[in-house]
């Protein structure tokens, strides 16, 4: 049960440098956030705390992952809010760092991302399961996980997952799973300590954004 599960360690709680951070990435030792209702991408310097690079992406960033080369970000573009992946490369102009290179998610729905070193993977929240994706977009496996998804990283060959729901005051634990299983189980780790958007991990400890509360958290698991 979820309620009897140790809760994570949070290591800072920091305000975030732009209102409703939704998007969040680590590349190139840079803290990259994409905000909801600013529809803006920031770089962020982890040690200073403040923004060194903005651009306005064409619509709400709601997810992103470093590819090593670049930044993939899930867009949500035009009255619909239909849902693009497109590459972004830091230090470019906005024409050149968020150019045509983009696919549209399945049906265009989809939200956050992780990235094995070879595949993006795409979750649908409403429908509790992870897509992995071939180059141009396309389905290549299906990986339930059972509940609503607000984030996901890829961690030496683990997934980990925050699931849960958003109703009735919303309640969400980090989960993980090992993507060589033929059907992954599933198995929840510890309670999330806040209503969670985004997942990310820096080599060491974990993030994720506290949209409502405009902050921007790292954590640990439990021992």
């Amino acid at each position: 049960m979820k309620h009897e599960l140790p809760s994570i360690i949070e290591k800072q709680r920091r305000v975030s440098p732009a209102e409703t951070p939704q998007a969040l990435t680590w590349h190139a030792g840079a803290l990259w956030m994409g905000a909801r209702d600013l529809r803006r991408i920031y770089g962020i310097d982890p040690k200073t705390w403040t923004i060194f690079e903005e651009n306005e992406p064409p619509g709400i960033p709601w997810a992103a992952v470093s590819t090593g080369d670049a930044i993939r970000f899930t867009i949500g573009e035009g009255p619909n809010d239909d849902r693009y992946v497109r590459r972004y490369v830091p230090g470019k102009s906005y024409a050149q760092a968020l150019a045509s290179d983009r696919f549209a998610c399945p049906h265009f729905t989809g939200s956050y991302l992780s990235w094995d070193g070879e595949h993006l993977y795409l979750s649908q929240w409403y429908k509790h399961r992870i897509l992995k994706l071939g180059a141009a977009g396309e389905i290549v496996r299906t990986i339930d996980v059972g509940a609503e998804i607000s984030g996901h990283a890829f961690v030496n060959g683990m997934f980990y997952v925050l699931r849960g729901t958003e109703q009735n005051g919303e309640s969400w634990s980090i989960a993980r799973f090992d993507p060589r299983d033929e059907t992954p189980q599933v198995t929840d780790l510890a309670r999330m300590s806040f209503p969670c958007r985004s997942l990310a991990f820096d080599g060491k400890n974990f993030w994720s954004n506290y949209r409502a509360g405009n902050a921007i958290i790292s954590f640990a698991l439990p021992e």
